[in-house]
């Protein structure tokens, strides 16, 4: 039975890509635009997340629709890395304890791009497409 789900593996990889992008657009959009309505949101523009919610916006943006995937996606990983060990694990020694379960699993999730691409389903596997002359 999975053998059959497999052959559906790059276009799956396309699919996880633009969702891990949105979700990590709608931390930006929330820092940015302060939508939805959260205490503290939008942030200021020098604190912390006032800098790193363009920085969001930017890299899903990027990761949705798959242009300069790899790269943005080394940027993001190193980027949730940061923001993990910066707020979270000051907060305890583990991700249930910190609340930081969602930026360590952003972070492999990004990095795991770097490795595999962005699927079929991008504007990267669009351009490296050679019409047929």
């Amino acid at each position: 039975m999975f053998d059959r789900v497999s052959a559906y593996q790059p276009q799956l990889l396309s699919v996880l890509r633009i969702v891990a992008g949105l979700l990590f657009v709608s931390h930006g959009v929330a820092k940015v635009l302060g939508f939805p309505a959260m205490e503290g949101l939008p942030a200021p523009g020098l604190s912390l997340a006032g800098l790193s919610g363009p920085l969001e916006l930017v890299l899903g943006s990027l990761l949705v629709i798959g242009l300069f995937t790899r790269p943005a996606a080394f940027l993001a990983s190193g980027f949730a890395a940061v923001g993990y060990w910066m707020i979270h694990a000051a907060q305890g020694p583990l991700p249930i304890q910190n609340g930081g379960e969602t930026i360590a699993l952003y972070c492999f999730v990004f990095l795991y791009f770097v490795a595999a691409g962005p699927g079929p389903w991008s504007v990267d596997a669009a351009m490296r497409k050679k019409p047929y002359a």
